[in-house]
């Protein structure tokens, strides 16, 4: 069946924000490493860090530049398939995304290149800065976007006006309550991330037993980075959970499959058999209570608080927003809420078994682990994949939430027509296949090279 330019332009959006997304959590933990790194070397002097923070230094560069790369097109998707929604929040989306350009990439772009290309001519403590400068940069300008997005899915500080959103109060967009969930949830996924890439590419060398004194606090470092950032991203999800059950309570609702108003204390389904056409599970295979330590119920029916379910909160914004189907993908963003959660727990289990078996001196014998841990890089990248699709699949059909469906922001099909779509959507989706693929065959090549090789290609101070 040929699908129509809406379909085309959802596909589209979807596959390259997915893709670019693949090299955006690492680029901002990586570079946090990297400095820490390059800091235990200045404050110590201990030769192995720099090699270490030369050699990390290097996949960063290669990530950062594919993650450049992929980034160009999401903005213009915006004035090309969903001119209606360029038209509505033009004037709210473009501040952040100015603000991220012309501050936080410049910043971070600057001071990449003048870390990569000073070793030898700066003192140490400065060259050092210019990597947490870099760190910084990479941060905020992850930290705008989000401004950008969190809009969408929580609207304040704007005003109505001819049919368009305009900005009426520039920190109630800073200060949005779900920014500062949704960026510490983001900036310590990225530490999960970098965290199990700098320990699965120190795995690969210590099973070879190769450069041990260089891996072993290589190990360390990212298998530390690893829990923190998987603990923290736990506890701020359950503040995020709390947060969605209030204010976009449809997504939370498809989250956990709830059709029907579900009373506390609530259980909380670990598989469900989903129906979407019958609005029902099929089965349900349950844990009693834990839905309501995950998350409390806001609204009150007959004296008791409940979860509300989606067929009432399906008529509800019927008749707030008129004739529809506000229902969105719920299979989908079930199964990706819960592919997130495992993946998280369980990188947070291995690397706390990985700390474990360090401190008790019998990591590098433990070749099974270690070639665990070398695959377990895919883990993060799982999760954050996942999560990405939670947030957004969950929130559909609104583009901006409770202000305009994708119905209202897409194209008209008479301006850009399906088989346009359906053109760059194909010649994208292979393009960044192709990026993917030179990505992973890069950083797989560097990663197996000898830092003291690549130290000694690099003059020292």
């Amino acid at each position: 069946m040929r699908m129509n330019a809406l379909g085309l332009a959802r596909f589209q959006f979807a596959s390259t924000t997915t893709y670019h997304f693949f090299f955006v959590p690492l680029t901002l933990g990586l570079s946090i490493l990297v400095a820490v790194m390059e800091t235990i070397y200045v404050r110590t002097g201990d030769e192995r860090y720099q090699k270490l923070a030369r050699f990390y230094g290097h996949l960063f560069m290669i990530n950062f530049a594919l993650g450049v790369v992929t980034g160009l097109v999401q903005e213009f998707q915006f004035g090309m398939n969903w001119s209606g929604y360029a038209r509505f929040m033009g004037d709210i989306f473009g501040v952040p995304l100015a603000i991220e350009a012309l501050l936080a990439f410049f910043l971070e772009s600057t001071f990449l290149g003048l870390w990569f290309f000073t070793w030898d001519r700066v003192p140490k403590a400065l060259h050092a800065a210019f990597i947490w400068l870099v760190a910084l940069g990479s941060n905020l300008s992850a930290l705008w976007i989000l401004i950008a997005n969190s809009f969408m899915q929580h609207p304040v500080g704007y005003r109505l006006e001819n049919g368009r959103a305009l900005l009426a109060s520039f920190p109630a967009i800073f200060l949005n309550p779900h920014v500062w969930l949704q960026f510490p949830h983001t900036l310590f996924a990225a530490l999960a991330t970098a965290g199990f890439f700098v320990a699965a590419v120190a795995a690969w060398h210590l099973i070879r037993r190769h450069r041990v004194e260089l891996f072993d606090p290589a190990m360390r470092i990212g298998l530390a980075a690893a829990v923190a950032g998987s603990l923290l991203v736990i506890a701020v999800g359950h503040l995020q959970a709390d947060f969605i059950v209030r204010h976009q309570p449809m997504k939370f609702a498809a989250m956990e499959a709830i059709w029907d108003d579900l009373p506390e204390p609530a259980p909380w389904t670990l598989a469900a058999g989903i129906d979407e056409k019958g609005m029902r599970n099929t089965f349900e295979l349950r844990l009693p209570g834990v839905l309501s330590l995950l998350a409390h119920a806001p609204a009150q029916e007959g004296g008791k608080r409940v979860f509300l379910g989606i067929k009432t909160l399906n008529r509800r914004y019927q008749k707030a927003y008129g004739p529809g189907n506000y229902v969105p993908p719920v299979k989908l963003t079930y199964w990706s809420f819960r592919v997130m959660v495992f993946s998280g727990l369980l990188m947070l289990l291995l690397a706390a078994w990985g700390l474990w078996l360090q401190w008790r001196g019998r990591l590098t014998s433990a070749r099974r682990f270690l070639t665990g841990l070398v695959w377990a890089v895919l883990l993060p990248y799982l999760a954050n994949t996942t999560g990405w699709w939670t947030a957004e699949f969950g929130r559909q059909p609104w583009m901006v939430q409770g202000l305009l469906t994708i119905y209202q922001g897409i194209t008209p099909e008479s301006v850009v027509s399906a088989d346009l779509v359906l053109l760059s959507a194909v010649g994208f989706t292979l393009l960044y296949l192709v990026l993917g693929v030179i990505d992973v065959y890069l950083l797989v090549r560097f990663a197996k090279k000898d830092p003291e090789t690549e130290a000694a290609q690099a003059p020292a101070y």
